[in-house]
C-alpha cells in the first residue's frame, strides 16, 4: 500500500514545475567544460536560493550541495532517514549537431551526456520535497557535482571536505540518462557501470635517420608490436564469460618522415566489471609491455602512469530491492531491468566515502517509434545525442521514486 501511495503523490504532488524545462534549456544551451563550470553552479545556485535548504558552494571546484531538514517531532534524529542524491553537470568537447532551437551557443562544447538534465531532474526533486513537506521526513542531500567526465568531481569533492559539509548520508542515489525506450527506468543490483582507467605508456628507443635504421631502436615498430600484443591479452587471457576491453586511444611517435624517433607514447582506456579481471589484465599489460621492450633491446625501462580511475559501479542488492518495488508501483510495465552498460562514473566513489549503500540506475530518452525501428540512435558523447525533452519528466519521477522509498511519510 505504502508504495502505491508514493506513486499516488508523485501523480498528484500539485507542485508547479513549468520552470523545470527553460532550466535544463539553459543548461544546453550554456555548456562547460570539466573544471571550467562557473556559470553552471551559479546557474544552480540561483534556484536553490528560491529554496528553504542549507547550500554550500565551490567545493572541489564548483561543487554545491543543498541540505533539506525535515525532522519529524515525534522521532529522535538517529531514527530520521538521511538520502543523498547526485546530479553531475559538466560537458564535453563535442560540436552539436542536433539542430534543436536550444542547442549549445558555445562552438566545440555540447552537454552531449545529458548532464544538463541530470542536474534539471534533480533540482525538480528539490523543489517537489521543499514545498510538499508534509509528504516526508528526515534529511535530504542533493548534490550536483561537476567534472565527472574527467573522472574528477566525486574525488574533489571528497578531498574538499564534502564529509565536513554534510550530514552523512544513510544510502546514496544517482542516475543517467542513455538511448533507450522513452520513459523507460532501467534498474539492476550489481555491476551495472564499468570500472575504468586510463594508462599511459611511454617507450624509449634510440633515435636515427631514417636511412639508418640499423642505428636505432625503433619505438614506433615497438607500439605496433604492442598495440598488436594487447588485444591477445583480451582474446587469450580473459575468459569468454568475462568483460574486459583494452582501447588504444593514442599512439604517437615522430615528428618527421626521414627520422626514426627516439620515444613513443601510448594511451590506454580500459573497462571491467570485475576488479579481479581488472588486476590481472593491468599486471599482463605490464608483462607484455616490458616483454617488447626486451624483445626489441630498449636500453631504458617503459614507464606507467594510471589515471582517470573510475570505481566500478556496483549497485547494493538490498537497496535495489527497497527502491526497485516503488519503480515498478510509479511506472509499471516501463520499470525494466537493466543491463550492463560498458560506461563508467565516478558517482559510486561517493558512497564508497561514506561506506553507505547505493543505487544508480538509467533512463530511456529516445522517441519510442525510432527506438522500435532499429535504425541507429546516437549515443552518449555524439554530436547528434538530443534526448527527447519528456526525458525530464521522467528523471524528475525517478529521483522522487527512490528518494520517497526512504523519506515518504507513511
Amino acid at each position: 500500500m505504502r508504495n502505491a501511495n508514493i506513486a499516488e503523490f508523485i501523480a498528484n504532488h500539485g507542485v508547479d514545475l513549468s520552470w523545470q524545462d527553460s532550466f535544463y534549456q539553459w543548461m544546453h544551451e550554456n555548456p562547460e567544460l570539466s573544471l571550467q563550470e562557473e556559470q553552471t553552479a551559479k546557474h544552480i545556485t540561483a534556484r536553490l536560493a528560491q529554496m528553504d535548504c542549507e547550500v554550500t558552494t565551490g567545493i572541489g571546484g564548483y561543487g554545491v550541495t543543498a541540505v533539506f531538514r525535515n525532522p519529524s517531532s515525534e522521532a529522535t534524529s538517529a531514527d530520521e532517514p538521511t538520502v543523498l542524491m547526485r546530479a553531475d553537470f559538466d560537458a564535453l568537447p563535442v560540436q552539436e549537431t542536433t539542430g534543436l532551437p536550444y542547442a549549445s551557443k558555445n562552438d566545440g562544447v555540447m552537454h552531449a551526456c545529458g548532464h544538463d538534465m541530470h542536474a534539471a531532474a534533480l533540482m525538480g526533486l528539490c523543489a517537489v520535497l521543499d514545498e510538499r513537506r508534509d509528504a516526508w521526513h528526515g534529511t535530504f542531500i542533493a548534490l550536483f557535482q561537476p567534472a565527472e567526465e574527467v573522472t574528477a568531481g566525486a574525488s574533489n569533492m571528497i578531498n574538499d571536505g564534502l564529509a565536513e559539509k554534510i550530514p552523512t548520508p544513510d544510502v546514496c542515489l544517482g542516475q543517467h540518462v542513455l538511448p533507450g525506450r522513452l520513459g523507460t527506468v532501467m534498474s539492476a543490483p550489481g555491476p551495472v557501470l564499468a570500472a575504468c582507467d586510463t594508462i599511459t605508456i611511454k617507450l624509449y628507443g634510440k633515435s636515427s635517420h631514417g636511412s639508418r635504421p640499423q642505428e636505432s631502436i625503433d619505438p614506433t615498430f615497438l607500439a605496433a608490436m604492442i598495440v598488436v600484443r594487447l588485444q591477445g591479452i583480451v582474446g587469450r587471457e580473459v575468459a569468454p564469460s568475462d568483460f574486459a576491453v583494452i582501447t588504444v586511444g593514442t599512439l604517437s611517435s615522430g615528428h618527421t618522415n626521414n627520422t626514426i624517433p627516439e620515444d613513443a607514447t601510448l594511451v590506454l582506456n580500459c573497462r571491467f566489471y570485475d576488479t579481479d579481471v581488472r588486476d590481472k589484465t593491468y599486471a599482463a599489460i605490464e608483462r607484455v609491455v616490458r616483454a617488447e621492450c626486451d624483445a626489441s633491446g630498449c636500453e631504458v625501462p617503459p614507464e606507467f602512469e594510471y589515471s582517470a580511475h573510475g570505481e566500478l559501479t556496483d549497485n547494493t542488492p538490498s537497496t535495489f530491492e527497497h527502491v526497485r518495488p516503488v519503480f515498478d508501483a510509479v511506472f509499471g510495465e516501463d520499470s525494466i531491468d537493466a543491463e550492463p552498460w560498458t560506461a563508467s562514473e565516478d558517482f559510486s566513489e561517493i558512497p564508497r566515502h561514506f561506506d553507505v549503500p547505493y543505487l544508480f540506475w538509467t533512463i530511456g530518452t529516445t522517441d519510442p517509434e525510432l527506438w522500435a525501428s532499429g535504425d541507429p540512435v546516437p549515443g552518449n558523447h555524439h554530436g547528434a545525442f538530443a534526448p527527447r525533452i519528456e526525458a525530464l519528466g521522467t528523471s524528475t519521477d525517478a529521483a522522487l521514486a527512490a528518494t520517497l522509498s526512504y523519506l515518504f511519510r507513511s
